[in-house]
């Protein structure tokens, strides 16, 4: 399916919060080539919903020339590099070494986005291992959280980071269950929710949202994927995610105030980002 552009920019102004407190946008590739078009549209939109700052992510070394770049352009968005395991076809281990050079001269918020996708087929398991391990080496080596992706592979994802140790972070998109949740939490690695929370369907991951303590989450959008619900076959953009955080309220029963409030503040926390 096409993902297409938001067609009417009025429809990413929810009234939901008012008035709009500050958001932060923690996993979003506004990077990318499908911003390219109207990407400071994109930004202005975001910006006037509220989502003042956005963590951008990296998939692979050839796009760290032009994430870096934004990220100085534009004021708000914050670097992570990485290597992403659904680009495996892009890796060479020799990029573990300009990873490194780029974390000890950049100076990221992050190491990532990185990890393990065993949902794809056909992406070696054992290659990504080694891609993942040593990211999470990297992230201790320079004490930097990760941001990692993890599809079909939470429980080899907790074992991983309870082995390298030093944790921090966030597990994006999360989509496993309340006692690999808690496990994270105990390690003290936050859970990211983004569009699948705003699908009534998503019982087990709402469920989740509803109760987990409110210091292990942050909210994200993944730009452009992961459409929200009423939104579906078109491109996400960052500033829906005051839907994503209307939508928590909803399921906590508690002002979106005050879950914007303390998930940016967690934001900060895990990216050392300054208020």
């Amino acid at each position: 399916m096409k993902i297409e552009p938001i067609s009417n920019p009025a429809a990413l102004r929810p009234s939901a919060l008012s008035p709009r407190p500050l958001l932060i946008d923690s996993h979003s590739h506004i990077d990318v080539a499908e911003f390219d078009a109207d990407r400071a549209q994109v930004l202005a939109r975001a910006r006037e919903a509220g989502v003042a700052r956005q963590v951008v992510p990296a998939i692979a070394l050839a796009g760290f020339d032009k994430l870096r770049a934004l990220c100085r352009d534009e004021a708000g968005l914050y670097p992570a590099y990485g290597l992403h395991p659904m680009y495996l076809a892009a890796h060479r281990p020799e990029h573990l070494d300009g990873l490194r050079d780029w974390i000890e001269r950049e100076h990221p918020v992050a190491v990532g986005e990185c990890g393990l996708d065993f949902f794809v087929e056909g992406l070696d398991a054992e290659a990504q291992r080694f891609y993942f391990r040593r990211q999470l080496e990297l992230a201790r080596e320079f004490e930097l959280p990760v941001i990692v992706h993890a599809r079909r592979a939470l429980d080899e994802v907790i074992a991983a980071l309870r082995s390298v140790g030093n944790a921090s972070g966030v597990v994006h998109s999360f989509s496993g269950s309340e006692e690999q949740a808690r496990q994270l939490w105990k390690l003290g690695v936050c859970i990211g929710l983004g569009g699948p929370l705003t699908y009534e369907r998503a019982r087990r991951l709402r469920g989740i949202a509803a109760t987990m303590p409110l210091e292990f989450l942050l909210l994200e959008t993944d730009s452009p994927d992961q459409p929200l619900h009423g939104h579906q076959g078109r491109r996400n953009e960052p500033a829906l995610l005051r839907e994503v955080c209307a939508c928590v309220a909803a399921l906590r029963g508690a002002p979106a105030e005050e879950i914007a409030a303390a998930t940016t503040r967690n934001a900060e926390r895990v990216f050392r980002l300054s208020s």
